[in-house]
């Protein structure tokens, strides 16, 4: 697989606390990953047995063709370039990765740019040899990411600058130069399993306080033993210290029926902090634009 410049720390920002982390093949990555986390587990995968690094645990095998040895959400990130440059199947790959994230989990990679001007200009002279690699659009690919089941794609472009004149000679022959395409030799990608808002929501209960918060609340929306489960939501609110901005989120994310959901809460409870979630839950719609605002 081609090195290239190891950039894909970029997209990790002062809100990323990574515990457990996949290096794939990249072991450029491993010192830096190591300096920025220095309590984070970290684990590469290789099929070059001649590397090593201190403090990482190495499995020697090919994820290409190979399960990875892993329980399924384990990590908080997978990193790894070109890591489907050279792949049978990438969907398989990329949704594989997605089974070893955690609900909050991200994936980093990057991939050859199909419409840079190195490549398009080797066409140009009938020149071009890589018959056994993988090269992507940015559209293309973001959509391989999202069939993939992951719900947010970010990239970032490692350009290479092309001779003026091989820009307009392109540019001339029709190929759109949108987002500077021709002259980005790389995308850098951050593909995340959950869109930020609802990481965000996964990060601060169990799975099994969301799950009973997300029952709850469907019991109270379709009018289910509506007393009791307004009891029981209070129950769980308290207990497990559930504040309000992170009610009302939920509730933005799981209820459909919101009006019904709002008018059994009401019949059933007199909690003051009940008028203070619908507020915020409310405020969280732009009702003019039809867009989320958490």
């Amino acid at each position: 697989m081609e090195e290239i410049k190891s950039s894909l720390t970029e997209f990790i920002s002062g809100e990323d606390f990574f515990e457990k982390i996949l290096v794939v093949e990249s072991f450029a990555y491993l010192k830096p990953l190591r300096e920025k986390f220095p309590t984070a587990e970290i684990f590469f995968v290789t099929a070059n047995e001649e590397l090593n690094f201190p403090d990482v645990k190495t499995f020697l095998l090919d994820y290409r063709e190979e399960r990875l040895p892993f329980e399924e959400e384990f990590f908080d990130v997978i990193i790894g370039d070109l890591t489907l440059e050279v792949v049978t199947n990438p969907q398989d790959i990329a949704a594989g990765f997605s089974i070893y994230l955690k609900q909050t989990g991200c994936w980093l990679t990057s991939f050859r740019n199909i419409r840079h001007w190195k490549v398009l200009e080797k066409l140009m002279r009938g020149a071009f040899g890589g018959i056994v690699s993988r090269l992507y659009t940015r559209t293309e690919f973001e959509r391989l990411l999202y069939a993939s089941f992951y719900k947010e794609v970010r990239v970032l472009p490692l350009k290479k600058k092309s001779p003026p004149e091989l820009l307009e000679r392109l540019i001339t022959c029709g190929f759109d130069n949108f987002d500077d395409d021709l002259q980005t030799e790389f995308w850098l990608v951050r593909a995340a399993r959950a869109m930020p808002e609802l990481a965000l929501l996964k990060s601060m209960f169990t799975p099994d306080v969301r799950a009973n918060l997300s029952r709850m609340l469907h019991r109270i929306e379709y009018d289910v033993a509506t007393e009791d489960s307004v009891k029981n939501f209070w129950q769980l609110f308290d207990a497990e210290g559930i504040f309000p901005d992170y009610a009302a989120a939920f509730i933005r994310s799981v209820v459909v029926h919101r009006e019904d959901f709002y008018c059994n809460m009401k019949k059933f409870s007199a909690r003051p902090e009940l008028e203070e979630i619908i507020d915020e839950a409310e405020s969280l719609y732009d009702f003019d634009t039809g867009n989320r605002l958490l």
